[in-house]
């Protein structure tokens, strides 16, 4: 049952962290079926020591949010797409595919069995939620698992930029996110594990975070930290890398056909050179955390590249970043497809 009682948070210094919220989903397959899968307040994972998904890295994971609207009800953004992406992890590390409508529906009961951790509308917060699939069972060999386990769990997250939509700064990193036909375009944790030394390194050095360029020949744009690369050219198109290993992001296809359908844009998807900055006028990072983060300069190797939006956010990023959150939170018209009502 549903606890309505209200929550002990101050939602407007709510950061990006762990909250424990009352129940999540877990589901578990065995025998070639998943199970019916339930609600359970154990917020504690209880798996064979020999599983896979700790000795040998099989699992991976998703993460999309639920917002309040103005209304009072409940949006989710795009979780079929969610879904697909994690259909595709799956498929890339032998693992069972979630099934897209079992998927959505686990979403939405989290979000119904955790409503009173719904930051309100207008604090800038939203329900994170984190599906994820991981190997289990009693195992030691470099075998797929003879069982997995499907689970989806939130926690409240308030606005990722506390001061406002402000630039960052990143420098260009001498490690390689993925490798060229390994799994950078699969959502697994160790590709986020490879990044913590460079991203520690970057902030070191005062950065935001590293940016990865493509592992054969080190010459074009992939990522920016866990985020997806966007650039504005002079001539005003939306222009984006395209590439095997990077990881598709929901955010930047939203933005992407935001720019065109809405903006009316020309947008690209190809190959972005590190060596031809000076093209784009404005440049950010796009992720469902942040949704934009505006990039102000890019240090590579010796040389510091200023975008001419420099400290301030361009004029484009703008308004990507206010059509996009205007469509997650109900206050601006979604495409169809878009948005799924929880309540």
């Amino acid at each position: 049952m549903t606890n309505t009682a209200t929550v002990d948070i101050d939602w407007k210094n709510l950061g990006f962290s762990y909250i424990r919220t009352d129940l999540r989903y877990v589901a578990h397959w065995k025998d070639g079926a998943w199970d019916q899968g339930t609600l359970t307040a154990d917020n504690k994972v209880h798996i064979s020591e020999g599983s896979t998904a700790l000795h040998y890295g099989q699992q991976c994971f998703e993460g999309l949010k639920a917002y309040r609207c103005q209304d009072g009800s409940i949006n989710l953004f795009r979780p079929d797409q969610n879904a697909a992406r994690m259909h595709r992890s799956c498929a890339r590390l032998l693992m069972p595919a979630v099934p897209t409508e079992m998927f959505i529906e686990a979403c939405r009961q989290v979000v119904l069995a955790n409503e009173r951790f719904i930051p309100p509308y207008g604090t800038g917060g939203a329900l994170y939620l984190r599906p994820y699939v991981i190997g289990v069972g009693d195992n030691i060999g470099v075998r797929s698992a003879p069982e997995f386990l499907f689970s989806v769990f939130c926690t409240p997250v308030g606005a990722y930029f506390k001061g406002g939509l402000a630039p960052s700064n990143f420098i260009v990193s001498q490690y390689d996110r993925a490798a060229p036909n390994g799994t950078g375009a699969a959502k697994v944790g160790g590709n986020y594990a490879a990044s913590l030394l460079p991203g520690q390194e970057a902030k070191q050095r005062s950065f935001a975070d590293c940016i990865y360029l493509d592992p054969e020949t080190h010459t074009k744009i992939e990522e920016v930290g866990a985020a997806n690369f966007f650039a504005i050219t002079r001539d005003g198109r939306f222009v984006t890398p395209k590439s095997p290993s990077i990881l598709e992001s929901i955010t930047k296809y939203s933005l992407l056909d935001i720019a065109r359908d809405r903006l009316g844009l020309q947008v690209e998807e190809g190959d972005v050179y590190i060596d031809q900055l000076d093209q784009f006028t404005e440049a950010g990072a796009c992720g469902t955390a942040a949704v934009i983060t505006p990039i102000g300069g890019i240090q590579n190797g010796e040389t510091f590249h200023q975008f001419p939006s420099g400290d301030t956010v361009g004029p484009v990023t703008r308004r990507l970043y206010d059509e996009l959150i205007g469509i997650q939170f109900g206050d601006r018209p979604a495409p169809d497809g878009w948005i799924v009502k929880v309540k």
